[in-house]
């Protein structure tokens, strides 16, 4: 059965900040708390790997859409199914909004309990908290 998440956060940090930090695939691990390594592979693709409660994975994820300052688009194509959208939305010169939105297929006990318990939300507000903490950092340097 699949599952899908959709967090906000607001951020005192204009949207070219915000944007410059997520779209840098390679800086996912410094606030996605389940992330271990992004690798771009190509323009369009990368290799994740993650660990997760009870599971390691790895799979190849595809950029499907981006629009520079307003949504970054993927969708897996090797390993797991998984597909989000993040967007950035300006709130005014010194503040933005970025949501996450991800849809994927939980396979095992941990990972089903994980969407059943709502953890998965509670893991994806936390990580948005830490790329608050990221993004207002850099916009205060």
């Amino acid at each position: 059965m699949p599952a899908s998440l959709v967090e906000t956060v607001d951020i005192q940090a204009p949207v070219s900040v915000t944007w410059d930090l997520w779209s840098d695939v390679t800086r996912w691990p410094a606030f996605l708390s389940h992330v271990r390594l992004v690798e771009p592979l190509d323009e369009r693709r990368f290799a994740w790997q993650l660990s997760l409660p009870g599971a390691d994975k790895n799979f190849v994820a595809e950029l499907t859409e981006v629009i520079p300052e307003e949504r970054i688009a993927w969708h897996t194509t090797q390993g797991v199914h998984h597909a989000g959208v993040v967007t950035f939305h300006r709130l005014s010169e010194a503040s933005s909004r970025v949501t996450l939105q991800v849809e994927y297929d939980p396979k095992g006990f941990v990972e089903r309990l994980g969407a059943l318990t709502n953890l998965d939300s509670v893991l994806a507000n936390y990580d948005l908290g830490e790329f608050q903490k990221l993004a207002e950092t850099a916009a205060s340097s």
